[in-house]
């Protein structure tokens, strides 16, 4: 659903020369200080790049899902750093207060967000709870007006940046499983929140992950998620199928940048008296590539346009994560592959996205766990 294809089409076009001429020049920089430059940030504030999936009302350009995969398209050509800053701001930091908060808890909130005067994080997996995110142990104890959390939240994007946190927490320990876990929005600079050393990752440099402590961590109770117990799951599940889709675009995105690029230096070296584009076997990595992209972003087009006309689209998202992240992964080896030795040195931009894509296959859900998701519901279904 595209509101307005006049006001799309100069918003695309403004991102896409933004992530040209303002983002891809940085990425070397990005990638060598592990920190995205503070006026590059401001302009990203500028273009409103932080709210652009917050309402309206809360001073965010409300976009659609289709219209969001669109633009995730154009800013996945970039460095996935630029894009997980603003990520969560969009999709799984603030998506829970939009979809089950209370109406003073978004305007609390949201506006900030924004603005980016606020950078939102996702606080659900443990130590001992990644794909099992059920099984999370951190505990929230009412006491009073407050709730009391204990527990370690682990790989938290934006952790050290984060002005808030939407963590999953445990308010009846009786309950095993999905049904005693509840939402909570906590506040950088609470007492007993801490957090752990910035992880030293295998790629994403620029994009921040870290633990998330919780000790006798006092919350007041008025930012329990929609003022309700147990059914924060519900609300990380909402998020997630949103998130996932967000993912399947983003993977489109950096594959379509890794194409270009081993397009681009296919056509320009020269072996054996001519251009390595005119051998056949490159031309098939070439075309493998041309049609797996073409294939993963029609998926996610799909099914964004599902989401926007109110269909569940639980399979779908999973279909599009699980899909597009492995095309992605084929892509980047192929690209390697095009620039042969000049693919594995850092002087070239796909020795660097080889190594920032390969998480897109595990966060989000695991392409394993994709799989399940797909499987459990065609069996639902079909039993229904």
């Amino acid at each position: 659903m595209i509101r307005d294809q006049e006001t799309m089409t100069v918003l695309l076009d403004t991102l896409s020369r933004f992530v040209r001429e303002r983002l891809v020049p940085a990425e070397n920089d990005v990638a060598e200080t592990d920190a995205i430059p503070a006026d590059v940030v401001a302009d990203m504030r500028e273009l409103g790049l932080f709210g652009l999936c917050i309402p309206e009302e809360y001073g965010g350009l409300g976009l659609t899902m289709e219209e969001e995969v669109l633009v995730a398209f154009e800013i996945a050509k970039t460095s996935p750093a630029f894009r997980s800053l603003i990520g969560t701001n969009n999709g799984i930091g603030s998506q829970g207060l939009i979809v089950d908060g209370t109406e003073q808890q978004k305007r609390d909130y949201l506006p900030r967000l924004a603005s980016g005067e606020l950078i939102a994080s996702f606080a659900l997996t443990e130590p001992g709870a990644g794909s099992d995110a059920a099984s999370l142990r951190t505990s929230a104890r009412r006491d009073g007006d407050f709730y009391v959390l204990n527990g370690t939240k682990r790989f938290i994007t934006n952790a050290p940046e984060a002005g808030i946190f939407t963590v999953m927490a445990r308010t009846d320990p009786e309950v095993k499983g999905a049904g005693g876990i509840s939402a909570f929005i906590v506040e950088q600079g609470t007492p007993g929140l801490s957090i752990g050393k910035p992880d030293k990752k295998m790629g994403q440099k620029g994009a921040h992950t870290a633990d998330v402590i919780f000790e006798n961590c006092r919350v007041p109770a008025a930012n329990l998620i929609g003022g309700k117990e147990g059914v924060g799951f519900k609300t990380a599940m909402k998020v997630l199928d949103k998130g996932r889709l967000h993912i399947a675009a983003i993977c489109v995105g950096a594959a379509e940048r890794m194409l270009d690029d081993a397009l681009r230096y296919a056509i320009e070296r020269e072996q054996f008296g001519k251009p390595i584009a005119e051998f056949q076997l490159v031309q098939a990595m070439l075309a493998d590539s041309k049609a797996e992209i073409y294939a993963a972003r029609s998926m996610v087009l799909d099914a964004a346009r599902r989401r926007d006309d109110k269909e569940d689209i639980s399979t779908e998202a999973a279909c599009c994560k699980m899909f597009a992240s492995e095309m992605c992964g084929r892509v980047a080896d192929r690209a390697v592959q095009v620039h042969g030795g000049a693919g594995y040195v850092s002087e070239y931009a796909i020795e660097r996205f080889y190594r920032d894509v390969r998480l897109f296959r595990i966060y989000e859900g695991t392409t394993q766990v994709q799989q399940l998701v797909i499987a459990r519901n065609m069996i639902r279904r079909a039993q229904a």
